[in-house]
């Protein structure tokens, strides 16, 4: 369970690009963060997040999975509850999921390099309001 107190990363995987966002100490905003980058089947930046998580001192990780027009968990959902697990073990901190449901879309109206990391700010908020029940 991620303490209700202390920074938290909210992550939004892509199959080339990762999205980093990070609240504040209090968990009420969150900042788009930083966009990892690697390619399909290729291993995960793992290095790059490692190196975030030293830099950012999270709490706990939140991650978005994508689900399908159905509502169910396909490959995309599989392959980012795989990077979520992978990244939680390698940085000892506790994990939670929540669902990404157009969060890139709504993250469009900015464009740029950075959209990742809006979407990945997206979700993160969208936990935040979950977790203070709004």
């Amino acid at each position: 369970m991620i303490p209700p107190s202390g920074r938290v990363l909210g992550i939004d995987w892509g199959s080339s690009r990762i999205g980093l966002a990070i609240s504040d100490e209090t968990q009420l905003i969150a900042t788009p963060l930083d966009v990892l980058r690697y390619r399909t089947g290729k291993r995960l930046p793992l290095a790059a997040f490692l190196t975030a998580i030293e830099r950012e001192h999270p709490v706990g990780l939140v991650v978005g999975v994508p689900y399908d027009d159905h509502g169910k968990e396909g490959e995309s959902a599989r392959a980012a509850r795989s990077m979520g697990q992978l990244f939680a073990e390698r940085s000892r901190l506790p994990i939670e999921w929540i669902d990404e449901s157009f969060t890139t879309a709504d993250a469009l109206h900015r464009s740029g390099p950075q959209i990742d990391a809006h979407a990945a700010a997206e979700i993160l908020s969208r936990w935040l309001k979950e977790r203070r029940g709004e």
